[in-house]
């Protein structure tokens, strides 16, 4: 089973990217073999939510100066512990760090393959609606995740 887990606050602009994904595909009519999961913003539950899972995408908005709506694919064990998980806070315990902690805790229930898609964002402001530039890279993920699924795409 391919799980895509949505990370993001919907309040926060294109910080809701992942959450507004999530609905998209359940909209877009899910393949066989594939489940969604909001994460909003608790690492934690996104680090059980994995167990079982043979494959895992974590979708979240990042901030690194690109483009606006430029998408990044990354394998899941070169984000796991950036910067470095010391000790667990939940406070800021995040989905990275739910990597590194789900592959301890999981052990043999967690995914073989985990990959991370991240979509540069261009606002964070409170209570706004996604920019146009991260709105229709939503809309390509979806076509790429569902590609994914029924084993199409990569």
């Amino acid at each position: 089973m391919t799980l895509i887990i949505g990370c993001g606050n919907l309040l926060r602009g294109d910080d809701a990217v992942g959450p507004v994904l999530v609905r998209r595909l359940l909209d877009h009519g899910l393949p066989p073999g594939m489940e969604v999961a909001d994460g909003g913003t608790s690492g934690m539950d996104v680090a059980f939510r994995m167990r079982g899972a043979d494959r895992v995408v974590l979708v979240d908005a990042s901030n690194t100066g690109g483009t606006p709506g430029d998408i990044y694919r990354l394998r899941g064990e070169d984000v796991e512990e950036l910067p470095p998980l010391e000790g667990i806070n939940l406070h800021s315990f995040r989905w990275d760090h739910a990597l590194a902690f789900g592959r301890w805790v999981l052990k043999d229930d967690y995914p073989t393959d985990v990959v991370v898609y991240l979509v540069e964002a261009e606002s964070f402001e409170f209570g706004a609606a996604l920019s146009p530039a991260v709105d229709r890279a939503v809309d390509e993920l979806v076509e790429v995740l569902a590609a994914v699924s029924t084993g199409a795409g990569s």
